[in-house]
């Protein structure tokens, strides 16, 4: 028998509870992104969604992303695919100060 004790449970730094059933929008490895109601989750950050609606992808540049959705209803998110998680309520785009604009 060994003496060593177990390592003390790392607590995740996600706070995913504070927006069980608040709209979230979800950014996957890939370039995939997901607006939804977040139902629930798991400690691999599995994400369960209803209401989920996917944006399209700008057809003529495949890394742009349109303002048109996808209709795709309950889903779930593999958390191995989860890069970024936040709720849509004070979600605000801004500009990447590091692209550089087509005009110059």
């Amino acid at each position: 028998m060994s003496n060593k004790a177990a390592p003390p449970k790392r607590e995740s730094n996600l706070e995913l509870n504070k927006m069980i059933d608040a709209k979230v929008h979800v950014k996957c490895l890939g370039g995939r992104e997901i607006v939804g109601t977040l139902k629930g989750y798991d400690e691999l950050v599995n994400l369960v969604l209803d209401d989920a609606d996917e944006y399209l992808r700008d057809p003529e540049d495949a890394d742009k992303i349109t303002d048109q959705k996808r209709k795709l209803g309950l889903v779930v998110v593999r958390g191995t695919q989860v890069s970024l998680v936040s709720p849509e309520e004070g979600r605000e785009e801004i500009a990447n100060p590091f692209m550089a604009d087509d005009e110059e």
